[in-house]
């Protein structure tokens, strides 16, 4: 009897460890699983930088071969620049109002979209105000694009690393920014220049599939659901007004939007024009395109390998540290009369200037309301991009009348401007806010 009462504790007891076994396999396979899902849509999304990057990026080598085929000035060559930044202001204000009718999955890929006609355009060499058109269908797109994708990684916390991951989404901007000039140089020096753009169209199909397959046109919600993420509920009433109005009275948006607009202007008029400033200034070759390689190479690696040292230094502190050591390399490009030392400056002003944009977005991440964060990122992105314009058309028509040695003093003096204005930016969360 003993021996069968042992037997019967032996049979209950038993299978009780391998029960604990099975939970805890099956908790970590979904543990697993769900990281690797959030990997995957990470992915998608830095596809999407890359695409923006690589279109910001195309516009600097080919700009004096575009300038040769329709036989324009500096001035006109710049209404690139302008319909760009109109495409991109229109995309952003619209992209508060798509966000709530269509949702994140929706808007993201109808901006991927919008590029596939963009590029079919530009790629068929039409008439320069044709062209043109092509540049504000593709800022409209980049618009969306890139609100959406800042504003669903600015949504990660924990095990995610927001700040981390902010850092190498907008890397990958630099990536396509690297590549773009590698072969759009190339492409400048061909009778065919415009099928650059059909390159162009490929990236843009390929990222459209990516994102449809992957978020399967969900909303923001429902995809962080997906990776274990649920939004913060920041307290705001959801009944209080339209959110246009939520939004715009957000002081810490204004300035971190003009913030921004000083950032993207310079670092498009660096892009855009610092080819041409070489081979009229420096006596650069038809291979002076690759400087500007080695402009976007550099913001590529800052945002990628300064992450650990913004979190050093404190974000904030290292934006001011930043920016002033590059005015002092700008003004190396400036005043010393080398190619070779030119190339090497510009392109360690781009690793300088690399992580301002993602500490900006993770700046808005901690200071704005969460439930307006994907509106009021397109605001800041969008509003940059009119600096994009702004700025790269002032360099122009400067540039036509004063020459194009006129393009250093101007970029000293709008990084001058951006120490001022981070200045002001807030460190926390207004309580009117």
């Amino acid at each position: 009897m003993p021996e069968r009462a042992q037997h019967r504790q032996d049979s209950v007891h038993t299978p009780v460890p391998v029960v604990r076994v099975h939970q805890v396999t099956s908790r970590d396979s979904s543990k697993d699983h769900t990281f690797l899902l959030a990997n995957v849509q990470f992915v998608a999304l830095c596809w999407t930088q890359f695409l923006a990057g690589w279109n910001d990026a195309s516009t600097g080598p080919l700009l004096p071969r575009v300038q040769a085929v329709y036989n324009v000035g500096f001035a006109i060559v710049s209404l690139i620049f302008l319909m760009n930044s109109v495409g991109y202001v229109v995309g952003s204000l619209l992209n508060i109002v798509l966000t709530d009718k269509l949702g994140f999955g929706k808007t993201i890929v109808l901006g991927v979209s919008s590029l596939l006609i963009g590029y079919s355009i530009q790629a068929s060499a039409p008439p320069f105000p044709v062209f043109v058109i092509g540049f504000f269908i593709n800022g409209f797109g980049i618009a969306l694009q890139g609100a959406q994708s800042s504003g669903y990684v600015a949504s990660y916390k924990g095990r995610f690393d927001p700040a981390a991951r902010m850092g190498f989404l907008h890397a990958s901007y630099g990536a396509g920014a690297l590549f773009a000039p590698l072969v759009s140089t190339q492409f400048a020096q061909l009778h065919r220049w415009s099928f650059y753009y059909m390159i162009s169209l490929a990236l843009a199909f390929t990222n459209s599939l990516f994102l449809s397959v992957v978020f399967k046109f969900k909303r923001q919600e429902e995809c962080l659901a997906q990776i274990g993420l649920v939004q913060d509920d920041d307290g705001l009433p959801r009944n209080e007004g339209n959110k246009y109005r939520q939004i715009f009275r957000l002081k810490a948006l204004h300035l971190l939007a003009f913030f921004s607009l000083v950032y993207v202007g310079t670092e498009v008029t660096i892009g855009g024009w610092i080819v041409t400033f070489i081979i009229q200034i420096r006596g650069g070759g038809k291979s002076s395109g690759y400087i500007s390689t080695g402009f976007f190479a550099g913001i590529m690696v800052g945002r990628a390998t300064l992450i650990w040292l913004n979190r050093k230094l404190g974000e904030r502190t290292a934006i001011f540290i930043y920016v002033i050591l590059a005015i002092g390399l700008e003004l190396v490009v400036w005043l010393v009369p080398s190619l070779v030392g030119s190339a090497v400056a510009i392109a360690l002003v781009g690793v300088l200037l690399g992580p301002l944009y993602p500490v900006a977005m993770n700046m808005a991440r901690r200071i704005l309301p969460s439930s307006l964060l994907t509106g009021c990122i397109g605001w800041i992105a969008g509003f940059g991009q009119t600096g994009s314009a702004i700025l790269p058309f002032l360099t122009g028509v400067i540039a036509s009348r004063a020459g194009i040695r006129s393009l250093q003093p101007l970029l000293v003096g709008m990084m001058a401007l951006m120490v001022v204005i981070w200045a002001f930016v807030p460190k926390s969360r207004s309580r009117s806010d």
